[in-house]
């Protein structure tokens, strides 16, 4: 057993109440409803009030929900939101959505730490103190430090610290509603005057939102809990309805009270004072409870944001020392580390302003969760088996509810907010990260392929929509990578490339790590900046697999039209080549033989070209061909040149003729060159002569027709010759192979 697992053996494990639970409804109940409920009854009157705490708190508990469903559907670990999200939408998307909360979170604790500070400076001129300018930086540092040494000492000492915070709360709220009731009473303010928030129900709205927020707190603790499957959502629901109630209580009593002028309500600087002036014991228990809402926010924060860092570094997106664990079961390095960040972040000033941002872009995972179920119902994943239904669209709802309320917040930050994550997507996904999961990206691409398969399939093909489904064999791709640079530009705008490998059951090791294999070959690729689709099949003997995997490859309307192989370095894989070749004319499929003696120049300039015999059926294929390689980057700078030899003038004239009409038919811009041999001059030599260094030369295939072994001696010879050639062996039917050249005028 490894140190690290005995690590995660002692550490202490929390049930649902005090590992989700108290977390949540302590980073809810927090400054907001103390110091913003008076002013939000002042400007909306009672029922607006409970229309913006009944609104806000069903985006929280959608979103709740959707969180619970993901967390009933898998094995929970360690980071909570991040995981989930990384787990359901990958790791890139987890990426995006973890790296900028794990941020938020680490900045939150600067934010409640100042929160502390001011709220306990405020006294200071009530007791008659006089500080100095620095202390309120001073003691918020202090406070971080405290803060960050006890959460990396033990997360079980964090949050049995949180029991008696949980306890003055609630012993604020009793105090309230004792308060209320033990004074006059009036009837309630129901009319909305918006006296001090002329700017409407929305940026009230948007104020008081914050409030609600902070129930994922629990959720943080995902890889601390002794069964998340079953204490996130009992525990992440139960403080969001807990919540509500509070929040529909808090606005009634403050709504009847005679103790309060409408004026003293709507003042944005009452704050607190409020609750002072009605509670029982005043001063003596709201402040302290005050304190220990903040505090307890900021402990939240502390404990989720490290794990969330943890947890990437598993995932290898942060470096792997990150996910040290101490021998009580604590991120500590991680946890140093956010606290550093929160030190730092107390220096920046201006810290309303960034909280804006922080809050939006922490509202970005609420889009993200919900997503995340709305997907995983969609694409109807058979793994996903959650034991809390929500369907798609209220999840949608959710995400789409989330959105308006951070454009509502700030639409720059909403904007910022957005662009961040997309940078952040975009850099993860060119880093080509790997992952040892499953996730719904996965389901999505398999549903829309599914779509388009029965799509395709209801369709009658037709010439003028051909596209090359071509399939390559080869043993080696790492040894044979130009072969597939030259194969891959043939599908690279249009069509699709399959690479397959062969193996028999002499292959023992390669038989029993086949899957490990295709897989390893789509890493050579990757490497090599190439795209294809990667295959191994199990086959008795290679020449009959060849056939049967060629003969009946692809699927519905994508089926392979076209087979590659390379050169084969033997006399006896010569000969069983061109068998192959000869089996697999009678399926249809078009051949191509390519060997490439020299990699391809990397010059803009190329030449290719393409030699019309007239006597096989090759030459619309080959041009199609030359042409597909033009769309390339690389060499759409080339030309490309048709070349053929006649022996008789009135023969090159007519030649000439009939293949300029067809090209400027086929809209194709090609050179063509008629050459008029001597009389006793070999064809073979002018073929080797004009195209001795000539950038990639198409000749046709004629087909064998049981004289292979004759046909190996001439074939070497041309290939040991040229550079880089290609035979090719036109097999499809007419209706399958576009028209390029016109047969009533001449065949080829």
């Amino acid at each position: 057993m490894t140190g690290k697992s005995k690590k995660n053996q002692t550490a202490h494990k929390f049930g649902t109440f005090l590992g989700v639970y108290m977390p949540s409804i302590l980073t809810i109940l927090g400054l907001i409803m103390y110091l913003r409920f008076g002013w939000v009854l002042g400007n909306l009157g009672l029922i607006k009030t409970i229309v913006v705490v009944l609104v806000a708190s069903s985006i929280t508990f959608i979103t709740g929900l959707s969180a619970s469903a993901i967390a009933t559907n898998i094995k929970v670990g360690v980071g909570g939101e991040y995981f989930m999200i990384s787990r359901s939408l990958g790791l890139e998307l987890g990426g995006a959505i973890g790296i900028p909360l794990y941020l938020c979170r680490t900045l939150s604790v600067t934010f409640y730490c100042y929160g502390l500070s001011e709220a306990i400076l405020a006294l200071s001129p009530i007791i008659g103190v006089v500080l100095p300018s620095y202390a309120l930086q001073l003691m918020t540092i202090g406070f971080i430090i405290i803060i960050t040494l006890l959460s990396g000492k033990s997360a079980k000492l964090v949050l049995h610290s949180q029991i008696p915070i949980m306890i003055i709360v609630g012993a604020s709220i009793l105090a309230l509603v004792i308060g209320v009731f033990s004074k006059d009473l009036q009837t309630p303010i129901i009319e909305a005057t918006y006296q001090t928030a002329p700017q409407g129900f929305w940026y009230v709205f948007a104020v008081f939102f914050p409030a609600v927020t902070g129930f994922t707190a629990g959720i943080g603790m995902s890889g601390d809990l002794r069964n998340p499957q079953k204490s996130i959502p009992r525990g992440t629901l139960g403080a969001v309805v807990s919540g509500v109630v509070i929040y529909l209580v808090i606005p009634i009593l403050l709504a009847i009270t005679g103790a309060l002028t409408l004026e003293e309500m709507t003042n944005p600087e009452a704050g607190v004072t409020i609750w002072t002036r009605l509670a029982i014991f005043g001063p003596w228990i709201v402040y302290p409870a005050v304190w220990g809402a903040v505090l307890s926010s900021a402990f939240g924060s502390i404990l989720g944001g490290p794990r969330i860092l943890q947890a990437m570094s598993m995932d290898g997106l942060v470096p792997k020392f990150l996910a040290k664990l101490s021998k009580s079961g604590q991120p500590t390095i991680a946890t140093w580390i956010s606290g550093a960040i929160a030190v730092s972040a107390v220096f920046l000033g201006g810290l309303n302003t960034i909280a804006q941002y922080v809050s939006v872009l922490f509202l970005t995972l609420y889009v993200a969760v919900n997503m995340s179920a709305a997907i995983e119902q969609l694409i109807k994943e058979p793994s996903y088996r959650p034991t809390i239904y929500v369907p798609w669209y209220i999840s949608i709802l959710g995400s789409i509810a989330a959105m308006i309320v951070m454009w509502l917040i700030n639409p720059l930050a909403f904007a910022f907010a957005l662009g961040l994550e997309l940078l952040i997507f975009i850099y993860l996904m060119n880093k080509k990260l790997e992952q040892q999961w499953g996730d719904a990206s996965t389901g999505i691409w398999m549903h829309l392929g599914r779509y388009a398969l029965l799509r395709l399939n209801s369709k009658k093909m037709h010439p003028r929509n051909w596209r090359p489904i071509i399939i390559l064999f080869i043993r080696d791709l790492k040894e044979h990578i130009e072969l597939v640079q030259f194969t891959e530009m043939l599908g690279q705008n249009s069509g699709l490339l399959t690479i397959s490998k062969l193996i028999t059951p002499d292959d023992k090791g390669e038989l029993l790590l086949r899957n490990e294999v295709a897989h390893e070959m789509q890493k050579d690729l990757a490497l090599a900046g190439l795209e294809a689709l990667t295959e191994v099949h199990v086959v008795t003997d290679l020449k009959y697999g060849m056939n049967q995997v060629s003969s009946g490859h692809g699927i519905a309307g994508i089926k392979t039209n076209t087979v590659v192989f390379g050169w084969s370095s033997t006399e006896s894989g010569k000969v069983k080549e061109l068998e192959i070749i000869s089996e697999l004319a009678r399926s249809g499929k078009n051949i191509l033989v390519a060997h490439i003696n020299k990699p391809f120049p990397k010059k803009s300039k190329k030449r290719i070209d393409i030699w019309w015999r007239g006597q096989e059926n090759n030459g619309d294929l080959m041009v199609l061909l030359a042409y597909l390689i033009q769309l390339n980057n690389k060499w759409k700078k080339s030309t490309i040149r048709i070349l053929s030899i006649t022996h008789s003038e009135k023969e090159k004239q007519m030649l000439e003729q009939h293949i300029r009409f067809s090209i400027r038919e086929a809209r194709i811009d090609v050179k063509v060159i008629v050459i008029l041999a001597k009389p006793k001059e070999n064809v073979l030599d002018i073929l080797l002569t004009k195209s001795k260094h000539v950038d990639l030369v198409f000749l046709g295939l004629a087909r064998v027709n049981g004289k292979a072994k004759e046909r190996v001696a001439f074939v070497d010879h041309i290939l040991s010759k040229l550079d880089r050639v290609v035979l090719v062996q036109n097999n499809g039917m007419k209706s399958e192979i576009p028209i390029i050249f016109d047969p009533t005028i001449t065949k080829d």
